[in-house]
């Protein structure tokens, strides 16, 4: 585990990353690392390493294609935050 995963570790804390988020996040790093960030280069990098789109589509990284998956994910961890402050805040 990388200095940047183990300071990271806890980030995700109320529902673990699947497999292919995990991917994801560990391809993004280090294509940011090899100084790529815009959405274009990233989307080919991905594309070229043969990322798995953590939805399940199959269809080829773009811009567009990453931009969704991103919503995607931040909407499911920011949901998985919400249900367990709602269960915190009702005493379960």
């Amino acid at each position: 585990m990388s200095d940047l995963h183990a300071r990271l570790a806890r980030q995700s804390l109320r529902r673990p990353l699947t497999p292919d988020e995990a991917g994801l996040a560990l391809a993004l790093e280090q294509i940011f690392a090899g100084g790529q960030h815009d959405f274009a280069g990233v989307a080919k990098a991905l594309a070229d390493r043969d990322v798995k789109r953590p939805s399940g589509e199959t269809s080829a990284w773009t811009p567009e294609s990453l931009e969704q998956e991103l919503r995607r994910i931040n909407a499911d961890l920011d949901k998985a935050y919400e249900t367990l402050d709602l269960m915190l805040a009702a005493g379960a």
